[in-house]
């Protein structure tokens, strides 16, 4: 019996979470069927992958790089597409099984189309649910698609969950590393430069997430999409700090329990598992050796020095569009802050500020988000800029 390859589509593929999924593809090429990569910007590497890979269609996001694309992929039998409406398009050929690693709001539309075809969604794109929890989770029950998080603590999470089910879940851990200033007193951390804090101790990210991770701001997001993934309540979600992560995330059930997920900080392994879910296949990542580790330390986190923990837990507790807000102002306070134009400890005043001047409504469209997005978005900038003058 010959097995028909699973059809791939990858959003954000050449981020380093896309990069990572195309090496797992590329090791067993007869399995699966790529329809679409997409990317933001980076045209050279869309074009490349797309040839090796042999895929049907390459979007870029940036329309300006349309002929860039076009000329770059010359003589190639790859359909060639750009824009916001394209990423849609992309979802919507309906592959198995979708990878959607676009970082931040950008991201959301492709990944909301792709669930609604009712297939397979790995989803590394943590500020769909941040931002439109409500609606993601609708259009999952709606559609039947199957959800499978890909964040290495959601995974792990996942994975524990196979020893029971919800209703025996007494609490679920995420655990992080605390980043490059795990140990850092405030006063330090009002001089950081974005170089020390895009060196992360243990995992190699993107720009943006090691931003995100250096604030803690990547677990609160985090926090958020497991409050919509893991439907426990929020008393029953916790954060534990955890320097060599290691230790994934923990789930303890109701006969005191706890199930824990370890492995090397590599990407690859949660995606390997929601990619050949619910199969295991082989990956290069390297075996855990405990020996070698030696210790495994776990604190609480101080949400004094990182107070975007503590915003986050309130945008879960008040609800309508305050987590959506919290994620745009981060955005643009992120951004801000890697162009130099403002300090470390601002991204969470300013995130603080916009969080206490909007109207957190809740939206109940696409295209209420979008408002709500944009609207947050205006005031971060304006905020950075009065910090500027």
């Amino acid at each position: 019996m010959v097995i028909a390859p699973r059809t791939v589509t990858i959003f954000g593929a050449t981020g380093s979470v896309g990069r990572s999924t195309l090496d797992l593809i590329g090791r067993d090429p007869n399995a699966y069927e790529v329809l679409a990569l997409t990317a933001c910007r980076d045209v050279d590497g869309l074009a490349a992958a797309a040839i090796a890979h042999r895929a049907r269609r390459a979007v870029i996001a940036d329309e300006s790089r349309y002929n860039a694309l076009k000329q770059a992929l010359s003589g190639h039998a790859i359909e060639v597409a750009a824009g916001a409406d394209a990423l849609v398009d992309a979802a919507e050929m309906g592959a198995d099984w979708t990878m959607a690693a676009i970082v931040g709001g950008a991201g959301l539309a492709s990944t909301l189309a792709a669930v609604r075809k009712g297939r397979t969604v790995a989803l590394a794109n943590k500020e769909a649910l941040v931002s439109a929890g409500e609606l993601m989770m609708a259009a999952v029950a709606e559609s039947g698609a199957t959800l499978l998080p890909v964040d290495s603590e959601h995974n792990a999470v996942f994975q524990c969950l196979a020893s029971g089910d919800l209703d025996s879940v007494v609490k679920i851990t995420l655990t992080a590393s605390g980043g490059p200033f795990r140990t850092f007193t405030r006063e330090a951390m009002r001089a950081v430069t974005p170089a020390q804090a895009l060196k992360h101790p243990n995992w190699s990210m993107g720009r943006k997430i090691s931003i995100d991770s250096a604030t803690m701001m990547n677990k609160g997001l985090e926090l958020i999409e497991a409050w919509h993934l893991f439907p426990v309540g929020l008393e029953r979600l916790a954060i534990l700090v955890h320097p060599q992560s290691v230790v994934h995330s923990m789930v303890e059930y109701r006969d005191r329990s706890t199930i824990a997920q370890l492995g090397c900080p590599d990407m690859r392994v949660p995606i390997a598992n929601a990619l050949a879910w619910p199969a295991r296949m082989e990956t290069p990542c390297q075996s855990l050796d405990l020996a070698t580790v030696g210790r495994l330390d776990f604190e609480a986190p101080d949400e004094q020095r990182f107070p975007v923990l503590r915003l986050a837990r309130e945008a879960i507790v008040e609800g309508g569009s305050a987590p959506a807000v919290l994620n745009a102002a981060n955005e643009v306070a992120v951004a801000a802050f890697l162009d130099e134009r403002i300090g470390f400890l601002d991204i969470g005043r300013i995130v603080e500020d916009v969080l206490a001047r909007s109207n957190l409504a809740p939206a109940t469209s696409m295209a209420d988000i979008d408002v709500i997005d944009q609207s947050a978005r205006r005031l971060a900038e304006r905020l950075a800029a009065e910090l500027i003058s």
